[in-house]
């Protein structure tokens, strides 16, 4: 028997929280400028494709609150990307991403002066669990990972031989993971956000399986997809998991994998399109002026915990430095 959600979850909330976070917004902002190709500071290769999120009439009856609590067809936007803050070879390693803009959303939105947007993001990695617990960890990371090499020590230093092995052991694991065609991999929130009266993670939950292989070419992630595209659909389970207790599901410490049961609330699906055609190229030429933010949402599935705090500060500085898009109102038309 699956353990019910709770509602008793909360945010500790630190009371220098704010001067932080904006201190490393600056930080994320300056070194999106010295990067110098006026895109984001993270994530900078990406491919963006048509898709369709689908919430079914068989949501789970604890499931069915904001967004889920009635069966609908949206229409998205799919944004694939690789992790680092510079365009690289897919053999590297790096963490990988897909974000879904899904349009046609009501309710309420948390940003000020968007709260009539009708659009809904969702961010996803390839991991279920991050290997640092808050944003003091990450910008550690992100301060000392150039040069690589000196990565350790000085994380070590900052943090303690403990920690820093920890850190470095459990990023390793996960970047080092096999990687399967895009197609073939599912996608983790790993943070939470909130649902209705329960908090929650989600995950992009692939449908088709794929052995994992060393890849033979720079851009082979985004040309595989690509390929199966023109013939095939792409399909994900989009599945949510509860906050039941603070020590199996915490929701400040983002390096435990909460221990909850997935349930499925949709399906995400890829259609059939050709990426490469001159309606991808337009969609794809979009996609990389949008922003996706996990604070484009619902007041009732608004992001929750340390590190999504964070970035409600440090994704509005990043779209402001690279002057990334109005909110589009509606889904565009490609034809």
């Amino acid at each position: 028997m699956r353990a019910m959600p709770a509602t008793d979850w909360k945010e500790d909330i630190a009371q220098d929280e704010a001067q932080r976070f904006e201190r490393h917004a600056a930080f994320l902002a300056a070194m999106q400028q010295k990067l110098g190709h006026g895109g984001r500071a993270l994530h900078t290769k990406g491919l963006g494709v048509l898709a369709q999120l689908e919430i079914g009439p068989d949501v789970p009856a604890d499931a069915r609150v904001a967004m889920f609590a009635t069966p609908r067809r949206y229409e998205a936007l799919v944004r694939f990307s690789n992790g680092a803050g510079r365009t690289q070879s897919d053999r590297t390693l790096d963490v990988r991403g897909l974000a879904v803009k899904v349009f046609g959303v009501d309710g309420k939105k948390v940003i000020p002066g968007m709260e009539d947007a009708t659009t809904q993001d969702f961010l996803a990695i390839r991991t279920p669990v991050l290997p640092i617990k808050n944003t003091e960890e990450f910008m550690t990371l992100v301060r000392y990972g150039r040069p690589q090499a000196l990565l350790p020590v000085r994380l070590m230093a900052s943090l303690g031989v403990r920690r820093g092995i920890q850190i470095l052991k459990h990023a390793l694991a996960g970047l080092r993971a096999p990687q399967a065609p895009l197609w073939a991999t599912s996608y983790f929130s790993a943070l939470p956000i909130r649902l209705g009266p329960f908090a929650a993670q989600y995950a992009f939950a692939a449908r088709e399986s794929a052995p994992a292989s060393a890849l033979a070419g720079p851009n082979e992630l985004g040309e595989a997809l690509s390929a199966r595209l023109r013939t095939s659909p792409v399909e994900y389970d989009f599945n949510v998991r509860f906050f039941t207790r603070d020590d199996e599901t915490p929701i400040e410490d983002a390096s435990v994998e909460w221990k909850s049961p997935w349930l499925t609330v949709g399906r995400l699906t890829l259609p059939v399109q050709d990426p490469d055609s001159p309606r991808g190229q337009r969609v794809r030429e979009l996609v990389e002026t949008l922003s996706f933010d996990p604070w484009h949402a619902r007041e009732d599935m608004r992001p929750l915990g340390n590190i999504m705090r964070a970035r409600n500060v440090a994704y509005r500085a990043s779209t402001q430095t690279r002057k990334a898009a109005t909110e589009p109102g509606k889904m565009p038309h490609f034809e």
